[in-house]
């Protein structure tokens, strides 16, 4: 049954306050035309992208060299090229505030409590900028970080920016596998790591994990070891080149910030998107391109002010950090934590709300149920009236995910739920400050992104499923994978379904109101908890037990989420029993991460392949949801999906 009314409306006085309607008034006033609404400033931003990418620009007040072209070739995708004559600098664009407000607020799990200023900030990132090229770091040389979430993170990155070296991080959770086929391939300078953290009440100590993975890196001319257990100088005395954070900055004084301004496209840093076949994919994106797409998202979508504090539940191994990293551009507060979201008990997050005034609550639609599951209503226990935004993005939001936010942690609060990816590090359909919410659906199309929903024959429908798709380039779009000198894996990964057309891998559909509903993947990649993960991670780690002859993962529709479902053939004479379900998990989660590890494992008879040899995943994921496998003709043993087919373990 369809909602009569919305779940949310902005008063007038919100609209006529908003960010929003002041840059639809700058675009009537600039181009001399007469947009009356959002709909109307989105299809305008769509059909003159090089004038609103402009206008953009000059509103946010990006610092650097713009350039006398806004778009060359902008009818190719890829190769359109946005800003091809402009100079600019991540770092020098977050850190244009130098004052005693503050720029970092930290949590821990373990109760520690770090404030930063901007001055201090800036400081920090002097001494590492000095330390870094002290070091050898250059432009394009690569500098890897497997860090918590901290506020030396945050400086890390601003640091390597400002110079124009390239960073790559992801938590300190990955097993020692998951981190090599990563960093392995963009071969770094340097190797930033901690020396443990904390999580659901466990002090977990990684310096032997981290000498384990410096072995495997041989570019690596430095460890850097940040100190979060205080033991540090411990670990890096144990690591070959292993040097602590202290030792690293201690000749060096804070002086005034050099930023090197570089091509709109120049890389800023590489993120890892893994698809279903061999190691993970390396997207470099562009500094100009992710500084324009969370300028837009943070002012005009969320509608972020100077001063407000912004959260976002993340990890270094999310894009959704380096989305939160970028609101200091917007001279923001980032409001940074860092372990278990239920530790030491659900109402953490809450607590920290309340206490620090944050503004915008970002999280995930699965935090956003686990909270629902339990006992805690947490606007009877909390004030939380300083929240005016609350984003969800990872997996869809449930329709009973909307009415338990508005009943439960917040009544009438603006609820955004957002979905995009790492392989763009933005949105494309989120919220949107000047309409109205609809229970279960994406507000809106975000500005400048040429969206829409095709079906199989690449044909747009409208009020059922299809591949998502965007029609016209976009300036986040990937500058290249790493070691992809063709353009090749680029050119297959989202262009080769729909030839000029980004094909995303969604299956989506819009909605009466102008709005989106996701309906999860339609390609192989599984995505538990908005945490994409390619199965060839999970069938490495697999593989190395000898009495498993062959895998098969698939991520199954459950509660709201996605669940990792591994099916095992076995050798002949081998035992699947509890010993061996827990090998197998522990494997997983040592050699790639807890995030890998399946909830259900399910012995199998025999896994269909195609006429070339290769598993079909997808093929399987539509039995197991009893929907209709398509193209059995290309299945050498076709008779095998039969196995799949009301398997009692999955029903529960």
């Amino acid at each position: 049954m369809k909602a009569e009314k919305p779940l949310w409306k902005p008063s007038e006085a919100r609209v006529a306050a908003s960010q929003m309607t002041a840059f639809r008034a700058a675009a009537n006033e600039r181009h001399s035309v007469a947009l009356k609404n959002y709909r109307d400033l989105h299809a305008w931003s769509v059909e003159n992208r090089a004038a609103f990418w402009d206008l953009l620009w000059d509103f946010c007040g990006v610092i650097g060299e713009k350039g006398a072209r806004h778009l060359a070739d902008g009818d190719k995708m890829p190769g359109a090229k946005f800003f091809p004559d402009a100079k600019l600098n991540y770092a020098e664009n977050l850190l244009r505030r130098h004052d005693s407000g503050t720029a970092i607020l930290f949590r821990g799990e373990d109760k520690a409590l770090r404030r930063f200023s901007y001055a201090e900030l800036d400081e920090l990132v002097s001494r590492l900028q000095q330390a870094l090229i002290a070091a050898g770091v250059k432009k394009d040389d690569r500098v890897a970080a497997m860090l918590p979430n901290l506020p030396e993170s945050v400086a890390l990155l601003l640091a390597v920016s400002s110079i124009g070296a390239i960073f790559s991080s992801c938590s300190p959770d990955f097993g020692e596998r998951g981190v090599v086929d990563r960093f392995g391939q963009i071969e770094p300078k340097l190797f930033f790591a901690c020396d443990g953290y904390w999580y659901n009440g466990k002090r977990i100590q990684i310096a032997e994990k981290v000498k384990a993975i410096a072995g495997h890196l041989p570019t690596v001319e430095k460890v850097v070891v940040v100190s979060y257990l205080d033991e540090a100088a411990a670990a890096a005395g144990s690591i070959p080149r292993g040097v602590t954070l202290d030792e690293f900055l201690k000749p060096f004084s804070p002086k005034a910030l050099a930023f090197e301004r570089l091509p709109f496209d120049h890389p800023l840093y590489i993120l890892y998107s893994s698809g279903t076949t061999g190691v993970p994919k390396c997207i470099v994106h562009g500094a100009g391109g992710m500084l324009l797409q969370h300028l837009k998202e943070h002012r005009l979508h969320c509608d972020i002010r100077p001063g407000e504090r912004v959260f976002y539940f993340s990890t270094l191994g999310w894009m959704m950090w380096n989305w939160l990293v970028s609101a200091l551009a917007s001279e923001a507060t980032l409001c940074l934590y860092d372990g278990s979201p239920f530790a030491p008990d659900e109402g953490v997050l809450f607590r920290y709300v309340e206490e620090e005034r944050i503004n915008l609550f970002g999280t995930s639609a699965k935090y956003i149920d686990a909270v629902k599951k339990s006992s805690l209503v947490p606007k009877d226990k909390y004030d939380l009236s300083s929240v005016r935004l609350i984003t969800s993005t990872g997996s869809p939001l449930a329709p009973e995910s909307f009415d338990f936010v508005n009943e439960a942690i917040k009544s009438g609060v603006h609820l955004a739920s957002i979905s995009g990816g790492t392989d763009l590090g933005a949105c494309f359909v989120l919220g949107e400050p000047t309409s109205p919410v609809w229970k279960g659906e994406i507000q809106a199309p975000g500005l400048g992104m040429a969206v829409d929903v095709w079906s199989e024959d690449g044909k747009p429908v409208k009020g059922e499923r299809g591949e998502l798709v965007c029609t016209k380039a976009f300036p986040s779009m990937p500058v290249r994978f790493w070691n992809d000198l063709d353009g090749k894996k680029y050119r297959s990964a989202y262009f080769e379904r729909f030839p000029g057309v980004w094909c995303h891998g969604d299956f989506a559909e819009w909605t009466e109101h102008g709005g989106m509903i996701i309906h999860g993947r339609s390609d192989a990649t599984l995505n538990p908890g908005g945490v994409r993960i390619g199965t060839a991670e999970i069938y490495a780690q697999v593989e190395q037990i000898p009495e498993i002859v062959e895998c098969l993962a698939i991520g199954q529709e459950w509660d709201n989420d996605v669940r990792i479902v591994l099916f095992v053939k076995m050798r002949e004479g081998a035992k699947f029993d509890d010993a061996m379900m827990d090998r197998i998990k522990k494997q997983i989660r040592t050699g790639a991460s807890p995030r890998h590890v399946p909830a259900r494992i399910v012995p199998i008879a025999d896994i269909p392949r195609t006429r070339s040899g290769k598993i079909t995943e997808i093929a399987v994921r539509d039995v197991v949801h009893g929907r209709p496998v398509k193209n059995t003709e290309a299945l050498a043993n076709p008779e095998a999906l039969e196995l799949y087919k009301n398997i009692p373990a999955l029903m529960r």
